[in-house]
């Protein structure tokens, strides 16, 4: 079994569900008692947010590039970045060490594209639905189209993110603000609907949406348990 690397902390809310999600899986894929080898290096969010808000895209480059440094020093074999928006810098930071990096929009693509859908939506906090570290990989490596909300309903997923999901607080309010911003994403024409920051999970799910709702949390998860056991299955 190969060791999982895992950059966490954005937020451990998440990374919670990362963990929780690899080793439950692991234990089903291997039977009996398994669990996944794995290495966390877990960030300070508090820290992360202000560089984001801030937009001091360099220094978090620098702490997203040591953070998988550590994690390579510790034995793992490949690595995984657990957010989205930190993928903002997913090559200098695969290019500082020598194991590569699970890209978390790579296996989201990969199933939507199986499933036979072409135009998804994209949910995430602003800099993951306006910047296009993100869009781009999806469009140029997987040919999707990619559809964001509009500015209003941008915000109001950008703040619930930052106000409330990180803080591991899920409200009903919020569900229903989701569940329209949803809606108005399937009237524009998204045929499903990509859930792209990994706490975005604690909050909606299917019966929230008419199309599918692609988790990147529990799909990138899976991939790296596919990826450590492929020898060991």
């Amino acid at each position: 079994m190969k060791t999982i690397g895992l950059i966490g902390g954005m937020s451990w809310e998440s990374s919670a569900q990362y963990y929780r999600i690899i080793n439950q899986g692991t234990r089903t894929r291997l039977g009996g008692v398994h669990s996944a080898k794995s290495v966390m290096v877990s960030v300070d969010f508090g820290e992360i947010e202000r560089l984001q808000h801030d937009g001091r895209w360099t220094d978090l480059t620098e702490r997203m590039v040591e953070a998988a440094r550590q994690v390579e020093r510790a034995g793992a074999d490949f690595f995984l970045i657990c957010t989205n928006t930190m993928h903002r810098m997913a090559k200098e930071v695969e290019d500082a060490v020598e194991i590569p990096l699970l890209h978390i929009a790579d296996p989201t693509a990969e199933r939507i594209t199986a499933d036979g859908h072409a135009r998804v939506g994209l949910l995430g906090t602003a800099f993951t639905m306006e910047q296009m570290f993100y869009k781009g990989r999806l469009t140029d490596r997987h040919g999707l189209e990619v559809l964001i909300p509009d500015r209003d309903d941008r915000a109001v997923v950008h703040r619930i993110i930052y106000e409330e999901l990180v803080t591991g607080r899920v409200l009903d309010s919020s569900r229903e603000a989701y569940r329209d911003v949803i809606a108005r994403l399937v009237v524009r024409g998204a045929e499903a609907v990509i859930l792209g920051c990994t706490e975005i999970m604690l909050l909606v799910g299917r019966d929230d949406s008419a199309v599918p709702l692609y988790d990147t949390t529990a799909l990138h998860a899976e991939a790296a348990i596919e990826l450590a056991t492929a020898i060991a299955s």
